[in-house]
Protein backbone atom coordinates (compact mmCIF):
# COMPACT_ATOMS: atom_id res chain seq x y z
CA UNK A 1 0.00 0.00 0.00
CA UNK A 2 1.73 2.98 -1.32
CA UNK A 3 2.48 6.60 0.48
CA UNK A 4 2.74 9.74 -2.23
CA UNK A 5 3.67 12.96 -1.85
CA UNK A 6 1.86 15.90 -2.93
CA UNK A 7 2.97 19.44 -2.74
CA UNK A 8 0.99 22.94 -2.43
CA UNK A 9 2.77 25.47 -4.13
CA UNK A 10 0.74 28.07 -2.03
CA UNK A 11 1.20 26.38 1.44
CA UNK A 12 5.15 25.70 0.48
CA UNK A 13 4.69 22.13 1.89
CA UNK A 14 4.72 18.55 0.96
CA UNK A 15 1.88 16.72 2.23
CA UNK A 16 2.23 12.50 2.42
CA UNK A 17 -1.10 10.64 0.98
CA UNK A 18 -2.07 6.89 1.85
CA UNK A 19 -3.40 4.94 -1.28
CA UNK A 20 -5.12 1.45 -0.45
CA UNK A 21 -4.05 0.90 -4.45
CA UNK A 22 -1.37 2.02 -6.61
CA UNK A 23 -2.66 4.91 -8.08
CA UNK A 24 -0.18 7.20 -10.32
CA UNK A 25 -3.12 9.59 -11.85
CA UNK A 26 -5.01 10.95 -8.63
CA UNK A 27 -4.16 14.58 -7.62
CA UNK A 28 -5.58 15.41 -4.44
CA UNK A 29 -5.87 19.11 -3.08
CA UNK A 30 -4.34 20.42 -0.58
CA UNK A 31 -6.03 19.54 3.18
CA UNK A 32 -4.37 23.32 4.43
CA UNK A 33 -5.82 25.53 2.12
CA UNK A 34 -7.95 23.29 -0.10
CA UNK A 35 -5.91 24.13 -3.76
CA UNK A 36 -7.20 21.73 -6.22
CA UNK A 37 -4.34 19.42 -7.93
CA UNK A 38 -1.60 19.48 -6.22
CA UNK A 39 1.91 18.57 -7.54
CA UNK A 40 3.23 14.73 -7.31
CA UNK A 41 6.47 14.76 -5.55
CA UNK A 42 8.92 11.70 -5.98
CA UNK A 43 9.92 10.69 -2.48
CA UNK A 44 13.36 11.17 -1.75
CA UNK A 45 15.36 8.66 0.47
CA UNK A 46 19.06 7.74 1.24
CA UNK A 47 21.49 5.45 3.10
CA UNK A 48 24.63 7.17 4.48
CA UNK A 49 27.08 4.61 6.34
CA UNK A 50 30.17 6.76 7.77
CA UNK A 51 29.60 9.33 5.43
CA UNK A 52 30.30 13.08 6.68
CA UNK A 53 27.59 15.53 5.52
CA UNK A 54 28.78 18.04 3.26
CA UNK A 55 29.95 21.38 4.97
CA UNK A 56 29.42 24.73 3.90
CA UNK A 57 27.55 24.29 0.22
CA UNK A 58 23.87 24.65 1.88
CA UNK A 59 22.96 28.11 2.94
CA UNK A 60 20.57 26.50 5.35
CA UNK A 61 22.53 23.97 7.12
CA UNK A 62 22.34 24.35 10.67
CA UNK A 63 19.28 26.71 10.20
CA UNK A 64 16.21 26.30 12.41
CA UNK A 65 13.54 26.24 9.77
CA UNK A 66 10.88 27.01 12.00
CA UNK A 67 12.20 29.86 13.17
CA UNK A 68 12.79 31.05 9.84
CA UNK A 69 9.28 30.34 8.51
CA UNK A 70 7.81 32.05 11.70
CA UNK A 71 10.01 34.90 10.45
CA UNK A 72 8.69 34.81 7.05
CA UNK A 73 5.04 34.93 8.13
CA UNK A 74 5.24 37.43 10.64
CA UNK A 75 6.32 40.00 8.04
CA UNK A 76 4.12 39.01 5.64
CA UNK A 77 2.26 41.21 5.88
CA UNK A 78 4.34 44.11 5.82
CA UNK A 79 5.51 42.11 2.47
CA UNK A 80 2.01 42.47 0.76
CA UNK A 81 2.12 46.34 1.54
CA UNK A 82 5.77 46.48 -0.07
CA UNK A 83 6.61 49.05 -3.09
CA UNK A 84 9.27 46.86 -4.92
CA UNK A 85 9.80 49.89 -6.50
CA UNK A 86 10.96 52.01 -3.47
CA UNK A 87 14.71 50.27 -2.53
CA UNK A 88 14.26 51.94 0.91
CA UNK A 89 11.54 49.32 1.64
CA UNK A 90 12.89 46.59 0.64
CA UNK A 91 16.29 46.74 2.15
CA UNK A 92 14.21 47.84 5.38
CA UNK A 93 11.97 44.38 4.53
CA UNK A 94 15.02 42.32 4.17
CA UNK A 95 16.98 43.80 6.92
CA UNK A 96 14.02 42.77 9.28
CA UNK A 97 14.41 38.94 8.06
CA UNK A 98 17.89 39.10 8.90
CA UNK A 99 16.98 39.86 12.56
CA UNK A 100 14.30 37.89 13.01
CA UNK A 101 15.71 34.76 11.83
CA UNK A 102 19.64 35.23 13.40
CA UNK A 103 21.51 35.04 10.12
CA UNK A 104 24.84 37.14 9.75
CA UNK A 105 24.78 39.72 6.96
CA UNK A 106 27.98 39.39 4.83
CA UNK A 107 29.54 42.29 4.14
CA UNK A 108 29.02 42.55 0.94
CA UNK A 109 24.94 42.13 1.87
CA UNK A 110 25.78 44.51 4.55
CA UNK A 111 27.08 46.86 1.79
CA UNK A 112 24.15 46.38 -0.36
CA UNK A 113 21.69 46.78 2.17
CA UNK A 114 23.28 50.35 3.06
CA UNK A 115 23.43 51.86 -0.22
CA UNK A 116 19.47 50.56 -0.88
CA UNK A 117 18.70 52.07 2.27
CA UNK A 118 20.05 55.36 0.85
CA UNK A 119 17.64 55.13 -1.97
CA UNK A 120 20.38 53.92 -4.72
CA UNK A 121 19.22 52.35 -7.58
CA UNK A 122 18.82 48.62 -7.38
CA UNK A 123 20.03 47.62 -10.38
CA UNK A 124 23.31 49.81 -9.87
CA UNK A 125 24.14 48.16 -7.02
CA UNK A 126 23.36 44.62 -8.35
CA UNK A 127 25.80 45.45 -11.05
CA UNK A 128 28.26 46.91 -8.63
CA UNK A 129 28.08 44.29 -6.09
CA UNK A 130 26.63 41.03 -7.89
CA UNK A 131 29.76 39.11 -7.62
CA UNK A 132 30.34 39.92 -3.96
CA UNK A 133 27.03 38.85 -2.70
CA UNK A 134 27.18 35.82 -5.53
CA UNK A 135 31.19 34.90 -3.74
CA UNK A 136 29.53 35.07 -0.26
CA UNK A 137 26.25 33.00 -1.09
CA UNK A 138 24.06 35.26 0.94
CA UNK A 139 20.62 33.65 0.80
CA UNK A 140 19.16 36.94 0.43
CA UNK A 141 20.32 37.88 -3.39
CA UNK A 142 19.08 41.19 -5.23
CA UNK A 143 16.84 38.69 -7.32
CA UNK A 144 15.59 36.91 -4.00
CA UNK A 145 14.55 40.44 -2.57
CA UNK A 146 12.81 41.46 -6.31
CA UNK A 147 10.45 38.85 -5.16
CA UNK A 148 9.83 40.14 -1.62
CA UNK A 149 9.14 37.51 1.25
CA UNK A 150 7.05 35.34 -1.14
CA UNK A 151 9.98 34.59 -3.66
CA UNK A 152 12.58 34.45 -0.61
CA UNK A 153 9.62 31.47 0.81
CA UNK A 154 9.59 29.50 -2.52
CA UNK A 155 13.28 29.37 -2.48
CA UNK A 156 13.98 27.85 0.88
CA UNK A 157 13.25 23.85 1.54
CA UNK A 158 9.31 23.17 1.66
CA UNK A 159 7.89 22.39 5.11
CA UNK A 160 6.22 18.39 5.42
CA UNK A 161 3.09 17.92 7.20
CA UNK A 162 3.55 14.53 9.71
CA UNK A 163 0.16 13.63 9.09
CA UNK A 164 -0.78 11.15 7.04
CA UNK A 165 -4.02 11.42 4.44
CA UNK A 166 -6.30 9.04 2.49
CA UNK A 167 -5.99 9.40 -1.09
Amino acid sequence: MPVYEFYCPDCHMIFNFFSRRVNTTKRPSCPRCRRPKLERRVSIFSISKGRKESDGEDPFAGMDEEKLERAVESLAGEAGNLNEDDPRQVAGLMRKLYEKTGLKLGSGMEEALRRLESGEDPETVENELGDVLEEEGDLFTMDNMKGGLKGIRKRLPPGTDDKLYDL
